[in-house]
């Protein structure tokens, strides 16, 4: 074992001496996730909320409640927290109240509020739903001013404002959005679906594009002089498709690290999430045996890796999302090994899902990883016997 972790450490350090990889491997992925979930990201069509501010005050509760009477989600945190969830996107309109408005509202007189939507097209629809909430506490606030004017007690004419409320029937209007795609899509955050997808890309390109290392440790005769020492066969073997699985590893946990602590992803259950990516990242390393085993020229291989990583990568849902495809197509993305991974984290950052809803798709793929490694460790093995 001391040997394998030995030469996969070594594969995986040659790969990162690369400077080429700095701005490939640790720069562009984010830049594109930042770049994709700011011009297409939204949160599903679901109204969100945040109100800051005092949230005992007369003036925050009679909003919470006319708010979720209209039918939105409301969520009170600090003023800090609310504009951070906005930039994210994580929240339609911001809410901010001050101690003197809620003072103002209490004594009856009128009270500024700041209301602040989001930069996705759909919080401006959200926030005329807020200011019709808004409007709606004002009236019933002035009625009740009015009442108690006319020397009525402020008990008394709570009961009154609640009697005439129920007596009269108020229009109702309710949108049931059919759409099997919103609904999928429902509560996810600005960049979840897309750092999803380029989390899938990345660590596929990479781990194809590093089966170069491979062909020049062929040519340079690194492999054969590490089989030439104490070391057996099967471990020469297997320390390069650790190697290349190490590649691979530490894309994926760049990438899922990144967007966690930058932009704020879900990527639901951590546990669940790092097994998807290991299973994904062994299909990427046995892959990249493959490559590196049947090709002789490092450029060419990474040519290679990059256009048949972006093939795949396209038909397993990583540029357009599955749900968009048609039905000759979907049948087809399940020859990817993107696809079965995009599944398998759909279900448990959307859904929830656990080990048991994900069996399927990680037999599917850990099918694909003993498949190709078995082929990918037959070629190598062919290989070193192949002048270069």
């Amino acid at each position: 074992m001391k040997s394998l972790a030995g030469i996969a450490l070594v594969e995986v350090r040659r790969f990162l001496r690369d400077r080429s990889n700095i701005f490939f491997v640790f720069i562009f992925p984010l830049l594109l996730i930042l770049l994709l979930g700011s011009q297409f990201g939204a949160n599903s069509g679901q109204a969100r909320v945040g109100l800051a501010g005092d949230g005992g005050s007369g003036l925050a509760k009679a909003l919470v409640q006319q708010l979720q009477a209209d039918g939105l989600e409301v969520a009170t945190a600090g003023e800090a927290t609310v504009r951070d969830q906005l930039s994210r996107g994580r929240i339609d309109v911001g809410i901010f109240l001050a101690d003197a408005d809620a003072a103002d509202f209490s004594a009856g007189r009128p009270a500024r509020i700041e209301a602040v939507a989001a930069s996705q097209s759909s919080a401006q629809a959200v926030l005329q739903e807020v200011r019709g909430s808004v409007q709606a506490v004002s009236t019933e606030q002035r009625q009740r001013k009015l009442l108690e004017g006319a020397g009525i007690g402020a008990a008394e004419a709570d009961a009154v404002l609640e009697q005439a409320s129920e007596s009269v029937k108020r229009p109702t209007m309710e949108l049931v959005d059919t759409n099997d795609v919103t609904q999928e899509f429902r509560g996810l955050g600005k960049f979840d679906l897309g750092a999803v997808q380029q989390l899938l890309l990345f660590v596929f390109l990479s781990s194809l594009t590093g089966a170069a290392t491979l062909i020049k440790a062929r040519r340079l005769g690194v492999i054969a002089r590490v089989m030439a020492a104490p070391v057996a066969s099967w471990q020469a073997v297997g320390g390069q498709a650790l190697g290349r699985f190490g590649i691979a590893a530490v894309q994926g946990v760049y990438i899922m690290a990144g967007t966690a602590l930058l932009f704020g992803v879900e990527w639901g259950n951590p546990v669940l999430a790092g097994v998807i990516l290991a299973v994904f990242c062994a299909v990427s390393a046995a892959a990249a045996m493959v490559i590196g085993s049947v090709l002789d020229n490092d450029a060419a291989a990474s040519g290679v890796g990059v256009g048949l990583g972006l093939v795949l990568a396209g038909l397993g849902g990583s540029m357009v999302p599955p749900e968009f495809f048609s039905g000759a197509l979907q049948q087809v993305s399940l020859l990817t090994p993107h696809r079965w991974a995009y599944d398998a984290f759909a279900e448990v950052q959307r859904h929830g899902g656990t080990l048991t809803d994900i069996l399927p798709q990680l037999g599917v793929l850990a099918a694909m990883a003993a498949a190709l490694l078995v082929l990918g460790s037959f070629l190598l093995r062919r290989s070193l016997g192949r002048a270069l």
